[in-house]
């Protein structure tokens, strides 16, 4: 059982956004129905604008700003940081600081300020009602985000931001639609209401419901249902583990248009330096769960675990050492290239580029070869304990 929460002040500012701006909603919305009815422009306003503040929000604060897995121009940054002030989750200091230190000691109950293990009502939305301890500032881990003149703007001048934000988007549109309070209803406050809940829900949900493909160190899951919710934000487990890949659903199928919008901008020049996790590491990392879960199934009907399985394991691992010497020569390669810059070692290291692609490309085919054994392995043994 999880000790009691400290007794800490109640954030009253957050009590207004989070609790009495989503009743004044409940008032408002339905009475101006009844009246006025909604225009068409005011529904359109509510769909882009959600998704200009939430995807500022997964685009900038997230993927930029906290985890830095690509490089973004000056103009998408400012984009990025209007629409994020726009979806009022506080600063981009604030946010993407506090997200470190949830990366850092995800499910601690003392340490990550929004842990899922103090219950879903705490992850989802109590942190932020009360000053906890766990959620308070410390910007250590944010030394390039203090550097960066454009979040130490935005962080200083937050407050009026925000004011500004709203007046001159949601002015604009209502004036040009001719329906400003339909507008400021479904675009401003309603809009503000879903893109707060879709942000909470990776904090609650995303560590609730869903698979665990890639590791069980944490309580993130994958959860194709919440990525649609969350604009890619879904695959979670996948996040926890490999947190600087710019993507989140990796598997081509899989729904995340904050990647497509990264990958977009990265081809008219307003962003680069894309961060991707190797593929080989991504399927090392799902060959291990694989293996750990026919462990626990095998132990469940019964099995121990074979010969057949103790042999893959020790094939991958064979594998993985091969491959990682190969790694470890292409870096030294690499060095003598930057020291030396001969032509010599130029040669050398396209021979070993070359290489080095045609065997992470067989290194691939095996390992793709070993989840097929794995899953027919522990199909037969679960046929063979129902036969029985």
């Amino acid at each position: 059982m999880n000790p009691p929460l400290p007794k800490a002040p109640i954030n009253w500012i957050a009590i207004f956004a989070l609790v009495f701006l989503p009743i004044v909603a409940l008032i408002t919305i339905p009475l101006y129905a009844y009246y006025h009815d909604f225009s068409v422009s005011a529904w359109l306003s509510l769909f882009f604008l959600l998704a200009l503040s939430s995807m500022s929000i997964t685009a900038g604060y997230h993927r930029l700003w906290a985890h830095r897995a690509y490089e973004a121009a000056l103009p998408l940054k400012i984009l990025l940081m209007l629409g994020g002030t726009f979806a009022v989750q506080n600063s981009i200091l604030f946010w993407a600081s506090g997200h470190r230190t949830h990366h850092r000691h995800v499910d601690d109950i003392d340490q990550d300020p929004y842990s899922i293990n103090r219950g879903f009502w705490y992850a989802h939305l109590g942190w932020m009602l009360r000053d906890y301890p766990a959620a308070e500032p410390n910007f250590k881990n944010a030394p390039d985000l203090l550097n960066d003149k454009l979040v130490m703007f935005q962080h200083k001048y937050y407050v009026p931001l925000v004011i500004l934000v709203h007046v001159a988007i949601l002015g604009v549109i209502g004036w040009a639609t001719g329906d400003l309070w339909g507008v400021v209803l479904l675009g401003g406050l309603l809009r503000l209401i879903i893109s707060h809940h879709v942000t909470f829900f990776i904090n609650s949900l995303c560590h609730m419901w869903g698979k665990r493909p890639y590791t069980d160190e944490n309580t993130a899951r994958d959860n194709f249902w919440l990525a649609i919710a969350t604009w890619g934000e879904g695959y979670h487990n996948y996040h926890h583990i490999f947190q600087y890949d710019y993507r989140n659903g990796v598997k081509w199928w899989q729904y995340d248009p904050t990647k497509w919008l990264i990958w977009s901008c990265s081809k008219i020049g307003l962003a680069k330096n894309l961060r991707r996790i190797p593929s080989f590491n991504i399927k090392k990392a799902e060959l291990a769960m694989k293996f750990k879960y026919a462990e626990q199934d095998l132990a469940i009907y019964g099995h121990d675990v074979n010969s057949d399985m103790l042999a893959m394991k020790q094939r991958v691992a064979q594998e993985y050492d091969a491959f990682t010497h190969t790694l470890n020569d292409w870096a030294k390669l690499k060095e003598q290239e930057i020291q030396a810059k001969k032509a010599s070692v130029a040669e050398k290291i396209h021979q070993m580029d070359h290489q080095l692609k045609v065997e992470f490309q067989l290194v691939e085919q095996r390992l793709g070869q070993h989840r097929e054994s794995l899953d027919i392995l522990m199909r037969n043994v679960k046929k063979s304990e129902l036969a029985n």
